[in-house]
Parts: C-alpha cells; structure tokens; sequence
C-alpha cells in the first residue's frame, strides 16, 4: 500500500465519521486496529486551523502526537516500532470507509 492510497484512505474514513471538537473549527476521527502481533493501535486524525494532527495510541497509552502527512510516515513506524503493520490497519479502516 503506497502514500498515496493511505491517504486516500483515512481521508475518506475522516470525511465519513469526523466529529467536531465543539467549536467547530476542530474536527477528528479515530480508528483502532488489533495488530497482527496483539497489540492494539489507536491513530486519532484532527484537523483544525493549525493543520492535521495524528494522535498516536498503543494499548491505550498515547505514545505522542505527528504533525502532517510528510512527517506521519516518517515517524509512525519509528513510534510504533515492530508492532506496526500498514496493511492491516489500512485495510481494515479502508473496509469501514
């Protein structure tokens, strides 16, 4: 799965279940994925006036927060680490979109 097709993917994903933030100028969708090694992978998207925001969880711990498309491939899988796999939460979500 290419750049390309994960952000169509999770674009689509977010227009469908987006929620506001409360003053409607945040808005964020989020999507959990058992991966195949157990762990579970939460990656919440918001978009507000500052651009869009990745809020990374495992198991329910926040791990941290990704600045932009350019930088979430670049850190995700540093952040996740063996436990990430783009395939399966990508083609999950892609599923529900």
């Amino acid at each position: 799965m290419d750049r390309e097709e994960i952000v169509r993917i999770f674009e689509a994903f977010f227009e469908k279940y987006k929620k506001t933030e409360g003053d409607r100028t945040s808005w964020s969708a989020h999507w959990t994925e058992q991966m195949p090694s157990g762990t579970s992978v939460e990656i919440n998207m918001t978009k507000c006036p500052q651009g869009t925001r990745f809020k990374v969880f495992k198991n329910g711990s926040k791990l941290g927060e990704i600045s932009g498309w350019d930088s979430f491939f670049v850190e995700i899988g540093t952040m996740l680490g063996s436990d990430w796999d783009q395939e399966a939460f990508f083609g999950s979500m892609r599923d529900m979109a």
